[in-house]
């Protein structure tokens, strides 16, 4: 059974390794290289200018503004989103009351519906979902707006993505509502490998439903969590932010750049400005800030694996 044992995963292994390597691995030493030049994007001619792109972003106020609001986006966005994921998972699990005739631990009444319900915005395109809540926030003819005149709260009417202290704060909302159905979904198949004879166990025991989920669920779950934890924070430092903010903000990233993100001056200087090289050196300080969040997100959620 050994003899080619090695030959035989080489070789499985060979044809995926070497394309993560060729679209993965290479782009990224691409980037690090050009972030040394001055390549506008457009032109075959550069030449090395050194470190003068990474002394230019440290003295850019609009990438720190960037920078700032990234980071707030990989703490916020996945802290309310796991939460409120895990809290909807644990209701349409095991947080239901027990019915006459049927099991001890069930999830309340119409579950089945509460998943459809939560899962259908990953139906959606988040640039549909964008274009949705742009209308929707719009101060004039927007459904919030025109809800709140219709409850008689006509002096409250925000500008929303037009007021530069709410603009960041409704497009986070937008990330959490297109994806805590997903966490939703992922969280509750977790769950349901759980064995009810614990939560049986714990109940007949005098356990509440607040002790059962930290006691028993939180700690069987852990190791889902923390992936999912790491994966919301990806997807609020890359693709996900672009997408909102590109589609629902005025400038985009305005106004005043209160939502410009790192990942969305990358392309505005790479395509809008014809600043390739120095638009590779903002992505190279996005890769290392996705590289830490990771690590520390790692590091700090690392404990003793349970079995059950």
């Amino acid at each position: 059974m050994q003899h080619g044992k090695y030959r035989f995963i080489v070789g499985f292994l060979v044809l995926p390794l070497g394309l993560y390597a060729l679209f993965v691995v290479w782009p990224f030493i691409q980037s690090i290289y050009y972030s040394f030049t001055d390549w506008t994007g457009l032109s075959p001619d550069f030449k090395m200018v050194g470190f003068d792109n990474y002394k230019r972003m440290l003295d850019d106020d609009v990438f720190w503004k960037s920078l700032q609001h990234s980071l707030l986006f990989a703490l916020v966005l996945p802290l309310v989103t796991i939460s409120l994921a895990l809290f909807f998972a644990f209701m349409i699990n095991v947080g239901g009351r027990r019915r006459r005739g049927g099991p001890v631990i069930s999830g309340v009444r119409g579950s089945s519906f509460y998943k459809i319900v939560y899962f259908f915005p990953q139906v959606l395109s988040i640039a549909i979902v964008s274009l949705l809540f742009a209308f929707a926030y719009n101060p004039d003819s927007g459904a919030i707006n025109s809800v709140l005149r219709g409850i008689g709260l006509d002096h409250v009417q925000p500008l929303w993505l037009g007021d530069p202290s709410l603009a960041l704060w409704c497009v986070m909302a937008v990330l959490v509502w297109s994806t805590v159905g997903f966490f939703v979904v992922l969280f509750s198949a977790g769950m349901a490998s759980i064995p009810a004879e614990l939560y049986e166990a714990a109940l007949l025991d005098g356990a509440s439903r607040f002790s059962t989920f930290f006691r028993i669920t939180l700690p069987l779950l852990w190791d889902t969590v923390q992936s999912g934890w790491v994966y919301m924070g990806i997807l609020a430092l890359g693709a996900e932010s672009f997408a909102v903010v590109q589609i629902m903000t005025t400038g985009p990233g305005g106004p005043d750049y209160s939502t410009t993100v790192m990942v969305l001056y990358v392309y505005q200087k790479a395509f809008r400005d014809g600043q390739a090289a120095y638009a590779t050196t903002i992505g190279v300080a996005l890769l290392v800030v996705t590289l830490a969040f990771a690590a520390i997100v790692m590091r700090l959620g690392r404990r003793e694996r349970l079995e059950f």
